[in-house]
């Protein structure tokens, strides 16, 4: 069980929306639970946090978060077995990725035990939120943004963390589609591509966009500089298998260090699959399609947490991959960490957070 303290003030809804929710139609991210956590920074300190009803939440138009692109934010799970026991997957590993945002965005960080708290309470409050269909869970975004009125190009002073929660069913349903991006960018070096910000996702909307239009569901980008480097796949990192071989892009400054990512290649390193994070070239991967050597590729990130890549547009031909149902790894590994974050699975890493 998560340690708690009774430091958050608790303000709970008069009457809970909760017997609005169509639970056999959830999709993803339209759904909002009934309370979230807020705490300010100002005067170079956290102020007192407090969970209250969730709404909405007046601000100037002059905060710097809307005109300077301070904004940062992170995503994890809680997930329902059958006996009722909630669990968060690593909410550890996403506290300190988000100090590492807000470093690079020059924002305060946020301390990795009172975070792993906000979350134990905000769960636990609104438990009943927490669904236990096929491929559902309590989707929890975490996010931080400037809030000082000043439109001089400086730092803000002060910042707003907010945590909310939604029920949310599968990101991705079936076989994905990516086009392969070769004329924008996501991110380049010595930017901000590993941290989470807003900005990032904001500037890959275009791009994203149109691939949509044309048939696909995201892109799979690539370096700046050359574009002959696969680095990774709108809201996943990417992965692929040869064999008894995984293959990704390594992390680095331009793209994000996903943990479904690092989770599903401790495990596979465990399972005894030789693991090799490198530079990937995109001609490598269409050469072991073409030649029939590519076995899986898939996309990790904790919306989708796995999502079989089946087709691949390159220079404007699609290459695709043999059928799912023939792939070895994906749908053990997707089984697996289902299983493993409900409870249901040996937690040999101790990545689990009981909430109840």
């Amino acid at each position: 069980m998560i340690a708690t303290t009774n430091q958050i003030e608790v303000h709970k809804v008069k009457e809970s929306r909760i017997p609005q929710v169509d639970w056999d139609n959830l999709g993803f991210g339209t759904v909002f639970s009934d309370h979230m956590f807020v705490v300010e920074y100002r005067d170079g300190a956290w102020q007192k946090p407090e969970i209250k009803p969730y709404g909405t939440i007046a601000f100037s138009p002059a905060i710097s978060a809307l005109h300077y692109g301070q904004a940062i934010f992170e995503g994890l799970k809680a997930f329902r077995n059958d006996k009722g026991e909630i669990r968060v997957f690593r909410p550890e590993r996403n506290a300190a990725r988000l100090n590492k945002s807000a470093k690079r965005l020059s924002m305060p960080e946020y301390p990795v035990e009172s975070f792993v708290e906000a979350i134990q309470q905000l769960v636990e409050l609104d438990q009943e939120w927490v669904p236990n269909g096929a491929g559902q869970a309590l989707y929890i975004r975490p996010h931080m943004f400037a809030i000082d009125e000043y439109v001089g190009v400086r730092p803000s002073q002060s910042y707003m963390f907010v945590m909310f929660t939604c029920p949310v069913g599968k990101y991705y349903t079936g076989e994905v589609k990516v086009k392969v991006e070769r004329e924008y960018t996501r991110a380049a070096r010595g930017g901000a591509g590993n941290a989470k910000a807003a900005g990032n996702y904001g500037a890959a909307l275009m791009a994203s966009a149109q691939a949509q239009q044309d048939g696909y569901n995201q892109l799979l980008w690539t370096d700046s500089s050359s574009h002959e480097f696969i680095e990774e796949s709108g809201t996943m990192n990417v992965i692929f298998r040869k064999g008894n071989t995984l293959f990704t892009p390594a992390v680095s400054d331009s793209i994000l260090d996903g943990v479904t990512r690092e989770s599903v290649l401790q495990i596979a390193k465990d399972w005894g699959y030789t693991v090799e994070e490198r530079k990937v070239s995109v001609v490598e991967v269409i050469e072991a399609i073409k030649n029939n050597e590519l076995d899986e590729a898939f996309g990790a990130g904790t919306a989708a947490t796995i999502a079989p890549i089946r087709v691949i547009n390159y220079d404007g031909s699609d290459f695709t991959l043999r059928p799912y149902t023939e792939w070895e790894f994906a749908p053990k590994i997707s089984e697996y960490l289902d299983q493993l974050k409900r409870g249901l699975q040996e937690d040999t890493h101790q990545w689990n957070k009981r909430v109840i």
